[in-house]
């Protein structure tokens, strides 16, 4: 247990105006819950969304919130019955990733299979529940998903924006041998870079206009097209004969990368919708994905894959680290938000080390 009432942690209170403050500390754990101190926490994308505009998609904090979904701790104290994400008892002293979402487990979107799409579903770091740039959280034990030795606890943190990756290739239905193009090759679309290579996918094209990110795209297998210094939807056009690719999966901001997006598709093709717009809004141009018949799939977080994503990143299947460019301490959090919403010295994915 924390030795103090009070810890230190990082709160918004509005676009871009973060603070490094104390706060009272969590208490006790009840039933079912653990305690964890955090060890590190990912900055992630929609992060950024609610630290540029005080807002991501229509939730919008209603005072200061702590960010920060993307994490990994050690169990610091345990409340009565509580079990990890295996149904296991959980032990003060365990290294566990924490899956940032709180499905109900009882409605009837959870008793179906869709835990993601929870009528009462809480989520670690969106408002009005706080998240992790900070010491200590409290968290039900069914979310904490034990981690072995073999991977630090910023592999551990990784876990979340693998899950994505995981998700999103799952929603693909991804077959041997199907093209994909994927828009955006930061860290989520790195991550599903390397989900839909796994799912043997060839060819898979990525457009990108930062340099740094699209260097990374090609070091982990794809044929880039920086969109900065080419249309990307005539080098598909021409790299496929005028066909299309089958598979569209959009992880960038959202904007014009949707219509990109639909134009880059073959008839019948699908696309994924993983991407965030800032200003709300899915702007596509009707016809073009109505005549080409295409099936729309959005992305709404993940169920349940973290048992997937360790068994991945244990066995070294994919590669978590080279993405980690930045690393900073919790009292640096405001300058690690700044590098990343403005792109600052070719960040790719920064981690917050308690």
């Amino acid at each position: 247990m924390p030795n103090t009432n009070t810890m230190r942690a990082v709160r918004l209170y509005g676009p871009a105006d973060m603070r490094v403050e104390r706060i009272p500390a969590p208490g006790a754990p009840g039933k079912g819950q653990v305690l964890i101190r955090i060890k590190a926490v990912g900055v992630c994308g929609s992060d950024l969304h609610t630290y540029q505009d005080g807002r991501i998609g229509d939730t919008v904090p209603d005072g200061p919130v702590i960010l920060g979904h993307e994490f990994a701790g050690q169990v610091e104290a345990v409340g009565a019955d509580a079990r990890d994400g295996w149904h296991q008892p959980l032990a003060a002293g365990t290294r566990v990733a924490v899956d940032p979402a709180q499905p109900c487990g009882y409605c009837d979107l959870c008793e179906q299979g869709h835990p993601n799409l929870c009528r009462n579903l809480h989520f670690t770091g969106l408002f009005p529940d706080n998240g992790a740039l900070c010491e200590y959280i409290q968290v039900p034990a069914r979310t904490c998903f034990p981690i072995p030795e073999s991977l630090s606890f910023a592999d551990g943190a990784m876990l979340e924006m693998l899950g994505i990756g995981i998700h999103a290739t799952d929603l693909a239905k991804i077959r041997v041998g199907d093209s994909v193009a994927i828009l955006g090759a930061g860290p989520i679309g790195l991550s599903i870079l390397q989900m839909v290579k796994l799912s043997g996918a060839d060819p898979i094209y990525v457009t990108e206009k930062l340099p740094w990110r699209c260097e990374m795209a090609r070091r982990y297998g794809a044929t880039v097209i920086n969109c900065d210094e080419r249309d990307p939807v005539a080098a598909i056009d021409e790299a496929t004969a005028g066909q299309g690719v089958d598979i569209a999966i959009e992880a960038a901001w959202a904007d014009q990368s949707v219509q990109q997006a639909v134009d880059m598709l073959r008839l019948g093709g699908r696309l994924v919708q993983v991407g965030i717009p800032g200003d709300d809004r899915l702007t596509m141009k009707h016809s073009v994905a109505r005549r080409k018949g295409l099936t729309i799939r959005l992305c709404r977080r993940m169920k349940h894959t973290y048992p997937r994503a360790i068994r991945l990143a244990e066995k070294g299947c994919v590669d978590l680290r080279t993405m980690i460019t930045h690393r900073f301490g919790l009292v640096d959090v405001p300058k690690a938000f700044e590098i990343n919403a403005n792109y600052k010295e070719n960040v790719i994915k920064i981690m917050i080390d308690l």
